[in-house]
């Protein structure tokens, strides 16, 4: 575990994550967090983008994405209504020899190391917890410790975001913090080519026909203003796999369709609700009158 001395005192510093997240599609949304990140100027200062749109259309994925096209450490910090300011700073542990070490969250290790700090679900955190992040996200750029006693100040090269859920907010955010994270960037549904290549890529091992079954099941639930995502998608269309193979059954392609469409509907009715699994009744009518 790394080690600096800040005016005196140590801090351990986390990993950075190495995770299997990846972004496919649309570009502009990248392309807009690395003009907010960037710095154009010695007066100028990276901007706090704020990633908002539906759960699982790939907020934290962008982000982290973006962080390593910056080949820079990426921290992810994942938000709760519980979590308390020390969290978000330094956290003192006992170590052995009743001694305490004073361990750096994942903010402040992006700020030392001149990383990425992601907070995820940001806006289930208390005013409290934000309003000790102000002044790093401010020309300040610093925190505060006051369980170490110390100040610490970001690395020139640090980089920070937040994701937003638009429909989980626990906390209404004062306006001193929202000014203090833009720009805002909304992330949408992606568009059926865009959604086929995330399922493709996601699910490297699925046949063709079971991808266009779960691309046109999200594409028919955006279509009816419903909250599946990608993220549902590639659940479903995982645990329908599965129980294809579980089952060890050689069938005829007509029989594989069919029993493939029933473990969809099934995953979808297990994974979301019945309505999810309606939704692939609706394909498979469909395509027994096209044909």
């Amino acid at each position: 575990m790394e080690k600096v001395t800040i005016d005196g005192v140590d801090i351990y510093l986390g990993e950075a994550d190495d995770v299997p997240m990846f972004w496919v599609g649309q570009e502009e949304p990248v392309t807009q967090v690395l003009a907010a990140w960037l710095v154009i100027g010695d007066d100028d200062l990276p901007l706090n983008p704020r990633l908002v749109g539906k759960p699982g259309v790939g907020k934290t994925s962008l982000a982290y994405h973006a962080g390593r096209l910056l080949n820079r450490p990426v921290y992810i910090f994942q938000a709760t209504m519980d979590t308390r300011p020390e969290d978000l700073i330094i956290t003192p542990v006992i170590s052995e020899g009743a001694k305490i070490k004073y361990m750096a969250s994942p903010v402040v290790s992006a700020m030392i190391k001149g990383g990425v700090a992601i907070i995820d679900e940001g806006n289930r955190m208390s005013e409290k917890s934000w309003a000790s992040l102000a002044p790093l996200l401010d020309s300040r750029r610093y925190v505060e410790s006051i369980v170490a006693g110390i100040k610490i100040k970001a690395d020139p090269n640090f980089r920070f975001c937040t994701t937003m859920n638009d429909d989980a907010s626990t906390f209404e955010l004062p306006e001193y913090i929202h000014s203090r994270l833009q720009p805002q960037i909304f992330i949408d549904f992606p568009e059926r080519d865009e959604e086929l290549l995330i399922l493709k890529t996601n699910l490297p091992f699925a046949d063709d026909e079971i991808l266009e079954y779960v691309v046109d099941f999200l594409q028919a639930a955006h279509e009816a203003d419903e909250r599946y995502s990608v993220r549902d998608g590639i659940n479903i269309g995982r645990y329908a796999l599965k129980r294809l193979v579980e089952s060890g059954e050689r069938m005829s392609s007509e029989a594989r369709r069919e029993r493939t469409l029933n473990y969809l509907k099934e995953a979808a009715s297990m994974i979301l609700d019945t309505t999810a699994s309606g939704y692939f009744m609706d394909i498979v009518d469909e395509a027994d009158d096209e044909e």
